[in-house]
């Protein structure tokens, strides 16, 4: 699938997801103000991160998504807010044109406390759209104002065999990461051969992918996926999981809790991104994970 199909296809929550609609959860719920989301180890990457990240990408294409759409002001509320509960895990993508936004929120936050995961877009070797990948990060880390990224992902892998298709960009971005201008590296994937490349790739650090207990806007069964991830971390990678909520179709009560439950104890992840609009959203998320992990 080329870019221009899957952006038609709709890149709804692929940060993240679209966590509830504003009249989805009790509005008379309070939160406790000590309640904070933990801590995990993201694999054998090194790395420790909240197990909640802020997806900045619901319906997000073209440098815009819900979260941007909100406007700077209340990104940057929205922000701390997430911030106040433990999500000091920032999930950004060049597509959605989250990094200027995250950059506003996180000037006034500890660096050495924040993770930031950014995502850039590639192209096969042989296209005529490739952009130097020095260029990019430096426009990148301008628009956050940041010295280093935690993590950056090359963005949505549509098909396998990318380890034979990206090799500049994985090279370059190996250099970067030389450099100290980025810790870790990975794949986002939307492609079930895709994932089963990550899993084994010695080159990837870190993968994201897609998994619910429903089986939507996934790559595979809830199974099938689970097993890949399953090998993943058995060789050390950090997973971060997606469409925990099937892209926003599955919001209920009834069915965010079976999301929730089902990533925390049956899924092969160490975290999982959510979209978050709102801070009843964020309170919301914080509160289902640690009744399961408390």
């Amino acid at each position: 699938m080329d870019r221009r199909k899957f952006l038609k296809t709709g890149l709804a929550g692929v940060a993240g997801m679209s966590v509830v609609g504003s009249g989805a959860i009790n509005p008379g719920f309070m939160m406790p103000d000590d309640l904070l989301v933990d801590k995990v180890k993201l694999g054998e990457t090194g790395l420790t991160v909240s197990r909640i990240a802020m997806g900045t990408g619901t319906i997000g294409s073209n440098k815009a998504s819900n979260q941007t759409r909100l406007g700077m002001d209340k990104f940057i509320k929205l922000a701390h807010h997430a911030y106040d509960r433990g999500i000091h895990f920032y999930d950004m993508a060049d597509e959605y044109g989250s990094q200027p936004f995250v950059g506003a929120a996180i000037k006034s936050l500890p660096r050495e406390k924040i993770t930031l995961l950014t995502k850039i877009w590639t192209h096969e070797d042989d296209s005529d759209k490739i952009e130097p990948v020095e260029k990019t990060l430096d426009r990148l880390r301008t628009e956050v104002g940041t010295d280093y990224f935690d993590i950056i992902l090359m963005h949505c892998m549509t098909r396998g065999n990318w380890n034979g298709t990206r090799k500049y960009y994985m090279d370059a971005l190996s250099k970067a990461k030389q450099d100290g201008i980025i810790k870790k590296l990975g794949v986002s994937c939307h492609n079930i051969d895709a994932l089963a490349e990550a899993a084994v790739n010695p080159w990837v650090d870190v993968i994201m992918a897609r998994l619910n207990p429903f089986g939507t806007a996934m790559d595979g069964t809830p199974e099938i996926v689970n097993a890949v991830l399953g090998k993943a971390k058995a060789n050390g990678k950090g997973v971060i999981c997606m469409k925990i909520f099937g892209e926003g179709k599955h919001v209920s009560d009834e069915e965010r809790q079976r999301s929730i439950t089902f990533a925390l104890t049956q899924g092969n992840l160490h975290c999982m991104t959510l979209g978050l609009e709102s801070e009843a959203q964020v309170d919301d998320a914080v509160k289902r994970v640690r009744d399961v992990r408390p």
